[in-house]
């Protein structure tokens, strides 16, 4: 069962175990930090259920964010016991019972939407109106337990509602569940640094937003970029030509439809904002800074971007010649 939930500012604490051999875990549940006490035995479907009993969430629409490592679950959930998650946080994404009723119920019409159909305005595309309300990220989700978590909500509501950003999901149709925010000392080796991650295919983003001291944020179109990245993995997991070919269109769909501050044209394929160009080695779903190059030296800052920079330089030349070169 679990006990009420409460507005929290931070982390879900590890379960324990109570003097009855009982366990106590906690989740956070749009910013609310609930306890579930289960016997010591329990796995994630009973979890599942004690959620569906306690919030009226069925499973199917639970959604498990464990970190790190342990990643996005959803139902059908695996059988894995509940006392392997000591140290994880745990972040339940999905709508609330309130939010469901309102979903499968018809909006009433009110005074102001009459009038408004009665005199329809002239040059509204609806279709793209309405594209744009389905092929968007459908959360934000700035990480409560860390400093002016306010600050990281509307970094995530400037990039959802970035035109270019608008552009390139309508015209690819990507639907991504949730948007957040990343944890740089979940994802920091002496090597590298995850910039971002995809996790099955859109699913959830995360993004990597503040700086490595937590002192502020990382440059806004550095992390355009890595979203622009992260959407390509929603057709193609692997850094393969088709991959690389998906990205560099994205980005200029992104740079084209920027009506508010787009980039300069250096060719008609290549659009690059000086100073801000960012590189390193790219990991399964994650593209990571400071990774390791193809003569599998180090590179450092500096090093890696005027390596990213020659690469898509190198890449586009070669797509424009026919050459066979690859990402």
């Amino acid at each position: 069962m679990a006990e009420t939930g409460q507005s929290s500012e931070t982390p879900s604490s590890p379960p324990s175990l109570s003097s009855d051999n009982s366990l106590n875990l906690n989740l956070t549940h749009h910013g609310k930090a609930y306890t579930f006490t289960l016997p010591h035995s329990s796995t994630l479907t009973d979890l599942s259920n004690s959620i569906h009993t306690t919030l009226s969430i069925p499973p199917p629409n639970q959604k498990l964010l464990i970190t790190p490592k342990t990643g996005l679950l959803k139902s059908p959930f695996p059988s894995l016991p509940l006392s392997t998650l000591v140290s994880k946080k745990i972040l339940l994404l999905a709508p609330t019972a309130n939010e469901l009723t309102a979903l499968s119920q018809p909006t009433p019409p009110t005074s102001s939407t009459l009038k408004k159909t009665a005199r329809p305005a002239r040059h509204i595309d609806h279709q793209k109106i309405k594209d744009r309300a389905t092929y968007t990220f459908q959360t934000l989700l700035p990480l409560q337990h860390l400093p002016n978590s306010s600050r990281s909500l509307a970094y995530l509501e400037r990039l959802r509602s970035d035109p270019g950003i608008q552009t390139a999901m309508s015209t690819h149709k990507f639907r991504v569940g949730a948007l957040t925010e990343m944890d740089p000392a979940e994802h920091t080796t002496h090597e590298s640094r995850t910039l971002g991650l995809n996790r099955n295919r859109g699913e959830v983003i995360e993004l990597r937003l503040r700086t490595d001291a937590y002192d502020g944020y990382r440059d806004y179109k550095i992390i355009r970029k890595t979203l622009c990245h992260e959407l390509a993995h929603n057709v193609f997991g692997e850094h393969d030509r088709n991959f690389w070919d998906l990205t560099n269109q994205i980005e200029k769909e992104v740079e084209r439809g920027d009506w508010k501050s787009g980039g300069r044209a250096l060719t008609e394929e290549v659009f690059y904002n000086p100073n801000e160009v960012d590189g390193g080695g790219w990991t399964g779903g994650e593209f990571v800074l400071g990774g390791v190059g193809r003569s599998g030296e180090g590179l450092n800052r500096r090093e890696a971007m005027a390596k990213a920079a020659e690469e898509r330089i190198r890449r586009q030349r070669e797509a424009g010649g026919g050459g066979a070169g690859g990402g």
